[in-house]
């Protein structure tokens, strides 16, 4: 069997969320399955060696795309093209999208419809192009793989499509994190926090990551609590950041807020499990990757009661309605005044994050395409 997959992704540097899920699934994938051929379709820019298993041939294609007619020009006049010349038997969509004229059989990896349900968030081409092609490449799918049950019914119920040919396939951590002893915490605390406890936000800075709300809830648990507890934000970018900057110099509590950016893997790990707790009321979210780091961190979590995100967190976390700034609130102030419930909530984490594992997950995507 010859299976070819699309890594357009890949033409990213900065690896992070879909990127590091497909590096860390197929990796395992192609393990698990020597007897299969796999093709990798990498960017012109691919350098690194995160796909050197001997059943593996690698093509770079021309350079990244960055718009949808060459989208379109690619999917639908080179791929066809490339099938004839180079025989698979089904091909893997990493980045959701397929070829509509291709007969072969499809499977994308649609992970989520954030671009559906907040479409403001895209330029008007890409908006364009992924609620117009999405439903097609859906219906076209042979199968379709999604990360969450949330998901699943969101593509079945939004797309049309019936539940069985949905499949999850479910993501990970992407640092590995681990329990810090305290003297190596309270260094963490000196050099990000001025020594104090923090609530720690990390996650791409888009609006369906309600950050505004989660700040206007840290200060309310500040005039409550009268702490002096930080709030900690990391994120690789800052939208809607005028908005953002209002709030906080709006209020008595600027000080108190930090934002520190992207961080390295290594900053991340140490910044998260040095954290009092992790907060993040995201609206939105096809899974919640650092609900599961923070859960092998020994960090509690305080999450949204919206989409993904009680599946994953379970019976584990402090669920919250994000479009309630008092109910976020009161979250962070009930992990404040009792511990016992902090330690509760971080014993049914560790417990939980075993549910995760890139083998596991490799497993039951080898089922689906042996089944193909």
């Amino acid at each position: 069997m010859t299976i070819s997959i699309n890594l357009w992704i890949l033409r990213n540097k900065q690896y992070d969320g879909i990127a590091l899920y497909c590096i860390n699934l197929f990796q395992e994938v192609i393990v698990q399955n020597p007897e299969i051929q796999f093709q990798l379709l990498l960017p012109m820019n691919y350098e690194e060696n995160f796909f050197d298993f001997p059943n593996v041939k690698q093509f770079k294609i021309f350079p990244p795309l960055r718009h949808p007619l060459l989208y379109l020009l690619w999917l639908e006049i080179f791929l066809p093209i490339f099938f004839l010349i180079v025989k698979t038997d089904l091909f893997i969509g990493a980045d959701g999208m397929l070829s509509l004229l291709s007969p072969i059989k499809q499977i994308p990896i649609i992970y989520d419809l954030n671009f559906h349900h907040f479409p403001e968030v895209m330029d008007r081409k890409n908006r364009w192009f992924y609620n117009l092609f999405f439903p097609k490449y859906a219906k076209k799918a042979y199968q379709i793989i999604t990360i969450s049950n949330f998901c699943k019914q969101d593509i079945a119920l939004t797309y049309k499509i019936d539940l069985k040919d949905i499949h999850v396939v479910y993501a990970n951590a992407n640092i590995i994190g681990e329990i810090l002893d305290e003297d190596i915490k309270n260094s963490i605390k000196k050099q990000y926090a001025n020594g104090f406890d923090y609530f720690f936000f990390v996650g791409s800075l888009l609006p369906r990551k309600n950050l505004t709300n989660q700040i206007l809830a840290f200060l309310k648990f500040k005039e409550k609590t009268n702490s002096n507890y930080k709030l900690l934000i990391s994120g690789n970018s800052l939208w809607g950041a005028n908005e953002i900057l209002k709030t906080i110099q709006e209020n008595n509590f600027n000080n108190d807020i930090i934002f520190l950016g992207r961080l390295k893997d290594t900053e991340l790990k140490n910044v998260l499990g040095a954290a009092f707790a992790l907060c993040y009321a995201s609206k939105f979210e096809g899974f919640g990757i650092p609900i599961v780091e923070s859960f092998l961190s020994g960090v509690p979590v305080i999450t949204s009661n919206t989409s993904s995100m009680p599946e994953i967190a379970n019976n584990a976390a402090v669920l919250v309605n994000p479009d309630n700034i008092d109910d976020i609130a009161e979250a962070m102030n009930l992990l404040y005044i009792d511990d016992s419930l902090r330690k509760e909530l971080i014993l049914k984490g560790l417990v939980r994050a075993k549910d995760f594992s890139w083998t596991n997950n490799a497993q039951s995507f080898s089922k689906i395409i042996s089944s193909s």
